[in-house]
């Protein structure tokens, strides 16, 4: 049998709970991050050894980014306390990324308004079709999921996205969703799509004023490119 060092035999500077406190969260990979959200190992290997193998086993946090319970569990180490962390980690973090303060984030252009989304939808496995909903100062009151569609489309209706629009009083909306495949180029239906609702907002009195088509880590302004 081969003998594994555990994290706690490691000396103190390599131990990623230390290394946390000392050097901050930021300095730290995503295998230690996964570390301490696990704990613990098992008597076959150590909670970083188990945390390495879980993002080698994926595609690394795009993987953990949509992983089910059940999938999770498949994984040999991981039982039911340490796929609910998983999972709990996980979904804290997308609501953090897009956390704000009703009424205080101002969109100014479709670079911040595509900062303020990326980081929750890029790594999405369906396509999600977002509003975002803005008061007369473009200020975001908030951001509402219109549809979930399959892999390579989303269902959007006009009177489902004005909906939430006039409750909520918006002044202007900003459309959104993301291609799974990480490709931010727009199809012709995301063209026809937002076609239809800009005449929809005309008629409504609400403006739409871009659509975004985010990908991993890039997007496309329909209103920068001239295509709405």
């Amino acid at each position: 049998m081969s003998y594994r060092l555990t994290i706690k035999e490691m000396p103190e500077d390599l131990r990623p709970r230390e290394r946390l406190q000392k050097m901050g969260a930021q300095s730290l990979s995503d295998a230690e991050l996964l570390a301490i959200i696990l704990g613990s190992g098992s008597q076959a290997e150590s909670a970083l050894d188990l945390a390495s193998r879980i993002l080698l086993a994926g595609e690394g946090l795009a993987f953990l980014a949509n992983a089910t319970m059940e999938e999770l569990l498949m994984l040999k180490g991981v039982g039911v306390a340490k796929a609910a962390q998983i999972k709990a980690a996980v979904e804290l973090g997308k609501r953090l990324a897009t956390h704000r303060l009703e009424g205080k984030v101002s969109v100014s252009s479709p670079q911040n308004a595509a900062l303020i989304l990326m980081e929750e939808m890029r790594f999405l496995d369906r396509e999600h079709f977002k509003v975002m909903l803005l008061n007369t100062k473009n200020h975001c009151i908030s951001i509402e999921t219109i549809s979930i569609g399959t892999l390579n489309a989303s269902l959007v209706h006009p009177r489902e996205v004005f909906k939430l629009a006039i409750k909520k009083s918006a002044a202007s909306i900003i459309l959104a969703h993301n291609h799974p495949s990480g490709d931010s180029k727009p199809s012709k239906e995301d063209i026809e799509v937002t076609r239809r609702l800009v005449e929809a907002g005309k008629i409504i009195g609400i403006e739409v004023l871009d659509h975004l088509i985010l990908g991993n880590g890039s997007f496309t302004s329909l209103k920068e490119t001239g295509r709405m």
